[in-house]
């Protein structure tokens, strides 16, 4: 007999695995919704910031130096950009 004559063997019979029985679908509990978006009040404090900065800073010009506050000097440009600044990070939450 050659190395490569195929062996017949007899079948035997292999055992059946039990059939699983597969239980009823329970959906997952239902969580509360999510609130997606922003507080009402941020858009308009946004708003109120940028327009409050802006119209700070064109008052100091507009006045010759003499209003908002006069003892500040040219720190009124920084509290302007302050409150400029302020409505750019509210407006890194909005959504």
């Amino acid at each position: 007999m050659s190395p490569f004559t195929p062996v017949r063997t007899t079948l035997t019979h292999v055992p059946r695995s039990p059939l699983r029985r597969k239980r009823a679908y329970t959906p997952p509990p239902a969580k509360a919704p999510a609130r997606l978006g922003s507080p009402r009040w941020l858009v308009p404090l946004m708003l109120v910031l940028f327009i409050a900065g802006l119209l700070w800073i064109v008052t100091w010009y507009v006045t010759g130096q003499e209003w908002p506050v006069q003892s500040w000097g040219p720190w009124n440009i920084a509290a302007g950009f302050g409150l400029i600044a302020g409505g750019f990070v509210l407006s890194t939450q909005w959504r």
